[in-house]
This record gives structure tokens, sequence and C-alpha cells, in this order.
């Protein structure tokens, strides 16, 4: 099996970190702009859209700060892959950025950076801060 690539980008944002992290840490909060629907049972949190269904195992979660996942099915496999969804504001100027990290396949990168932006571009609409 290919290797993944690892690939980070950053999204200024203009909202809270508190609030912020209420979108990117529950299961009402990620159901917002995430995916259509999201429920979670412990450290297991299911992803809904449309027919298709994913879960991702929690794996760190810093109150304000960061949360990161690792879909089940690179768990399965043993795979040490992971998204990361970081709160980061700046010192000096307080401007906030959400960074994700995520891992791809070669050949998917552009797509995946693609869902990401429509991604966060769904949930600064639901911050009403587009």
């Amino acid at each position: 099996m290919e290797e993944k690539i690892k690939f980070e980008m950053e999204f200024p944002i203009h909202a809270s970190p508190q609030l912020l992290f209420q979108y990117i840490s529950t299961p009402s909060g990620l159901s917002e702009w995430f995916a259509d629907n999201v429920n979670s049972r412990g450290e297991v949190f299911t992803f809904i859209w449309n027919d298709s269904e994913e879960k991702a195992k929690l794996l760190s979660k810093k109150s304000g700060e960061r949360i990161k996942f690792r879909w089940m099915s690179d768990e399965e496999e043993g795979e040490s892959y992971y998204f990361e969804i970081r709160i980061q504001v700046d010192e000096i100027t307080k401007d906030v950025s959400i960074i994700v990290t995520d891992y791809i396949d070669e050949d998917e990168v552009d797509e995946a950076k693609m869902l990401w932006e429509n991604q966060i571009s769904d949930l600064k609409q639901v911050l009403g801060s587009a």
C-alpha cells in the first residue's frame, strides 16, 4: 500500500477560540458543517454523509485548542494516519486561524484540499464569519 502524504492548511477565521472549539469537538457542532450527522459513543465518532458512514476514533482533545481523529479503516490496518483540526491564535494580533492536518493518497491531494476548503467555508457560514 502506498504511503499517504501529510498536508497542512491554514484558514483565517473570525470567531472566538471557545466558540470554534464547540464546532470542531462536539457531535452537534461537527454536524453543522463537517458531516450531515455525527454521533459519538465514547471515543468513537460516527460521521454520516448521505448514505455513507465513516467511523473515527478520537485520539486526543485539548480544550479550546485542538482535536485529533483517526479513521477506523486506518486503525484496523494498523496505520498511524490521523486528521487534526487545531485552533491557533496569533499572540500579537489575536487573529484566529484553523490549521487542518490530514493525510491523503498522493493522487488525491488537490481533491482533499478542495474538500477541506469547502468544509471550512461551510463552517465560516455557520459561524457568520464568511
